[in-house]
């Protein structure tokens, strides 16, 4: 399954791409900058034979990530540093809708629609996904060497972002609001 979703490295990549036990240094992995956040891939869906991917995500204070879902994706995320505020629909019309600070978790099923913004001046967050949909911010944005968030949001073009959006699965809803 994962290997239909393996986007290349900026250089060679530093995941293994097999199950193999590794060890990363900080700011180590797969990188890749998308609108204003700097994402790195510590884990892939090819390290554990499409089980799940962790992954890094640092942005400063910005606009709300566009609404969207994950018909087969289940993510969540930890707060490392910072504020986010996390918006999920619940399934029967409702909405889970918090600010998470640093420790706190968040847990988002396949199929529902969420949103998530940075309410602090930078916020860092750790997520875990189902296996191969960790690529997808480097499909929808640039892989990248640096280690920061990007100081001009890399803001894709429809047609990338409507192809990395198909190939991992990825339903944006232009036409809901969740945060304001």
């Amino acid at each position: 399954m994962t290997a239909e979703f393996t986007t290349p490295a900026v250089g060679p990549s530093p995941l293994p791409g097999r199950p193999a036990p590794y060890v990363l240094e900080a700011g180590d992995g797969e990188r890749a900058h998308l609108f204003d956040q700097l994402f790195t891939v510590l884990l892939s869906g090819d390290e554990t034979q499409g089980q799940f991917g962790v992954f890094t995500m640092e942005a400063p204070r910005g606009p709300a990530v566009p609404v969207h879902s994950h018909p087969d994706v289940h993510e969540i995320f930890y707060v490392l540093d910072g504020r986010v505020r996390v918006v999920v629909e619940d399934g029967e019309g409702g909405r889970v809708d918090r600010v998470l600070t640093t420790g706190d978790f968040g847990y988002v099923p396949a199929g529902h629609l969420h949103s998530f913004r940075v309410e602090s001046h930078r916020a860092r967050t750790l997520g875990v996904s189902t296996g191969g949909f960790e690529r997808f911010f480097a499909a929808a944005g640039e892989p990248t060497g640096a280690r920061m968030p990007p100081e001009r949001p890399v803001v894709p073009s429809p047609e990338q972002l409507g192809a990395a959006a198909r190939r991992f699965r990825n339903d944006f809803h232009h036409d809901v609001r969740l945060i304001d």
